[in-house]
């Protein structure tokens, strides 16, 4: 299985410091580590894949080689992974030489890893979805030296180590394995002079922009793919693809629920116990809602259709309004002496006004009764 992005690991962007690469590695490690999930097989491979990451990203002639060639630039063995599957690769190795095989030429060409981006975006355009653009770092060949890596006036070498092979062969008795050459990592190839501008890369990071089409109803944590728009591969490899994954804001009125709205719809008083007309948002305009008399807190009103349609839905979902019946606040004398001669009269019959509190006070009598 091929490696995954060490950004994608660690769960943050490729422009993140170093103080934000530490941080999501301790948060990692402490949630996976072997010792805190003795039973959970799985926790001992991310707790791993988290440190190899970690190790890369934390070094600082680790990551640059990391961000130009990706996983090969800093594991001389993943591109005889990623080629053809690791230890089988060094298996035909061996059978090649003893029946006469030869592998010489293997391709160095691997493909670039997917990359990932997050992008915040309001319960409104998630609902009706919108066209965006994104600015990205990216690399591109270096134009000081055409992608040589060389100095201008300069060129690459040969590798003398491997000859220009780009491999190199162990022997040891009777087998014989072929590996990534360490020293040029796989071209062949060695720049005695590098080129200023990148290095000796042959490229250089730089912002592009994109346009993203969010399609309408997408959810907390929904991709959108923009193929070939990852990490560029190495050797005239594929480019990964690009991710961007959704990420919703607050409301400050609504609450999503897969394709359900919820709200909280505050109610006087007075049109609880005497009923009325009550207007409210939806995320198409205004709806009004008749609350009927003696409307108690807690009661949901239903309004179909006003929710959201999901990108795999096949109806729109609905909006649902809890009532909060909210007390009156700031009152002055006039009101405090009305309250309190409502409060006298309905005290006279309170079985018939307040049922629920006759109740509630009927059951704790009892409760200490007993």
């Amino acid at each position: 299985m091929a490696k995954r992005d060490y950004y994608e690991v660690l769960g943050v962007n490729r422009d993140a410091s170093d103080e934000d690469i530490k941080k999501a590695y301790r948060k990692l490690a402490m949630k996976h580590h072997p010792d805190r999930n003795p039973d959970n097989p799985k926790a001992e491979e991310h707790f791993k894949e988290a440190k190899e990451a970690y190790e890369v990203l934390s070094d600082p002639k680790k990551r640059p080689a990391y961000d130009s060639y990706g996983h090969a630039g800093v594991d001389p063995s993943a591109g005889a992974a990623a080629g053809a599957g690791g230890f089988a690769d060094a298996f035909g190795d061996i059978f090649g030489d003893i029946f006469g095989g030869n592998r010489q030429g293997r391709s160095n060409v691997f493909r670039g890893a997917d990359l990932r981006y997050n992008l915040d975006i309001t319960l409104e355009q998630a609902a009706h979805g919108f066209e965006t653009k994104i600015r990205i770092p990216t690399m591109s060949q270096c134009e000081t030296c055409k992608g040589s890596g060389a100095k201008p006036g300069t060129q690459p070498v040969t590798c003398t180590t491997c000859n220009g092979q780009g491999q190199v062969r162990m022997t040891q008795g009777f087998f014989s394995i072929q590996q990534t050459c360490s020293r040029c990592h796989g071209t062949g190839k060695i720049i005695p002079t590098p080129c200023t501008t990148c290095g000796g890369g042959g490229r250089v990071k730089h912002q592009k922009t994109l346009a993203v089409k969010i399609p309408p109803g997408v959810d907390e944590g929904d991709r959108v793919r923009l193929t070939g728009e990852g990490e560029p591969g190495v050797n005239g490899g594929p480019a990964g693809n690009l991710y961007v994954q959704v990420h919703i804001k607050a409301h400050t009125v609504f609450q999503r629920d897969h394709d359900d709205l919820h709200c909280e719809m505050p109610v006087s008083f007075a049109t609880a116990a005497l009923g009325g007309d009550v207007e409210i948002p939806t995320l198409d305009g205004s709806a009004r809602i008749k609350v009927p008399p003696e409307t108690q807190s807690g009661k949901t009103f239903r309004l179909r259709g006003k929710g959201i349609k999901g990108v795999r839905s096949h109806a729109t979902g609905d909006l649902f309004c809890h009532v909060v019946v909210e007390t009156p606040v700031n009152l002055n004398e006039r009101q405090k002496e009305l309250l309190r001669e409502f409060e006298a009269i309905t005290q006279k019959d309170a079985g018939r006004h307040n049922p629920r509190a006759k109740s509630w006070f009927d059951r704790v009598k009892e409760f200490f009764e007993s």
